[in-house]
This record gives structure tokens, C-alpha cells and sequence, in this order.
């Protein structure tokens, strides 16, 4: 089991405009002073404004790894947002955990909460928008580093500097990154065998076990 992790910061944030008055988001989140509450659909105060493609108690709560904003700032250089936390609409922020590490179906124990991982995020064109037009959604499948969202299996709360720690991993060979890597940035093609394989994990989300389908034709 891994050992427990610091969590860096939390964040949450209300549905604003974005890209015009008939695009709202609620992609911009801050970091929260004290504890919040986690419940099952997400940290207290937290908003999603499209609710057919984020949110919901299998996207309840957004985790995105601190440890991948060098290789951003690297990849689109400075930006404002790389200098704090949240920047790509994540609920959680640590580092040394990514997605090699993270498995579909992992609970970990976040503060009081007990969450479980659903699958890993899917990105889309509002990165870009929010880089100010940078192909930060081109890249981030590329670089197979879009961070996962979390169900929540039990209430609790949790503050920065509180820990995370793994309790159970029932699909140790299921890693959020190759899940990822099959579900959207390609791997099916060479390796249709694992594809198939990949029904067997219970724990992933309804649409990527729908994707999984549609991809074996």
C-alpha cells in the first residue's frame, strides 16, 4: 500500500461565465480556508454547470497531481494559473502521486472520507479556452496526464495538510493511465486483448465502460 500523502490544498468554485453568457463554468476553483465538508456529490460548495458531461456521483470529486505543473509550464510556459492551485479545475492537489500510481477502483481515505476512484478525466476544449488558447487538451492526451475523479463511498471533511492514504486496490493492473491510454488516447488499437479485459473491473464509470464497448465495435 502506498503511504499516506499530504494534501496541498482543496478547492471548489461556483458556475461563472466563460466563454460567453450561453457557456457557463465552473472550471475556476480556489483554494478553501479550513475544512469542507465531502459528500457524495462533491466537496461542499462546489458546482458543476454541465451536468450531462461533469459532476455526478462518479465525478463527484476531480483529483489532478501537482507534480505535472513543471511538465505544463515546460509545455506552454509561464501562465498565471500555474503559479497556484487548481488550475485545471481539480477539487484535490498533492504531489507524488500520479497516474501510473492511481488505479480505477482504488479507496483511498481522504481526510474522513472514504473515495473511491471512477475513472480518469476525459478533457475537453474549455483547457484550452482557459490557457488563453494554448492546446493544453491535444497535449494532455499525449502526455497521458488528465489526473481522475473520485466517487465518494463515505461523508466525512478534510483540510490542507490533512493526509490521503490507500485502503484497498481490488484492480492492481488497472492504473488510471492505462485505462486512459486505451479508453481515449489510442492504446485499443494494439491491444484489443486488454480491451476486453477491461470489462472485468467493475469500479469504472458507466461512460467509460460505454466507450469500452463502443471501441470493441
Amino acid at each position: 500500500m502506498n503511504s499516506p500523502l499530504p494534501i496541498l490544498s482543496l478547492q471548489r468554485g461556483g458556475i461563472a461565465v466563460f466563454r460567453g453568457p450561453d457557456e457557463p463554468s465552473a472550471i475556476a476553483k480556489t483554494p478553501v480556508e479550513g475544512r469542507v465538508r465531502i459528500r457524495r456529490l462533491g466537496l461542499e460548495g462546489d458546482a458543476q454547470a454541465d451536468l450531462t458531461v461533469h459532476g455526478g456521483p462518479d465525478k463527484a470529486v476531480h483529483h489532478y497531481p501537482h507534480d505535472h505543473y513543471a511538465f505544463w509550464r515546460g509545455s506552454i510556459g509561464p501562465h498565471r494559473l500555474l503559479d497556484g492551485f487548481g488550475a485545471f479545475g481539480e477539487n484535490i492537489s498533492t504531489s507524488g502521486l500520479t497516474e501510473d500510481g492511481v488505479c480505477i477502483g482504488d479507496r483511498w481515505r481522504l481526510g474522513t472520507a472514504l473515495v473511491e476512484v471512477s475513472q480518469g478525466r476525459q478533457p475537453c476544449w474549455k483547457l484550452d479556452h482557459r490557457f488563453d488558447g494554448a492546446k493544453v487538451n491535444a497535449a494532455m492526451i499525449r502526455a497521458r496526464c488528465p489526473g481522475w475523479y473520485y466517487r465518494v463511498v463515505e461523508e466525512g471533511d478534510a483540510k490542507a495538510g490533512d493526509t490521503m492514504g490507500l485502503v484497498d486496490r481490488p484492480f492492481p493492473d488497472w492504473s488510471v493511465a492505462r485505462v486512459f491510454g486505451l479508453l481515449i488516447a489510442g492504446d485499443h488499437r494494439q491491444d484489443r486483448a486488454a480491451l476486453e479485459a477491461l470489462g472485468e473491473v467493475s469500479a469504472l464509470a458507466a461512460p467509460w465502460m460505454r466507450r469500452r464497448e463502443k471501441l470493441l465495435g
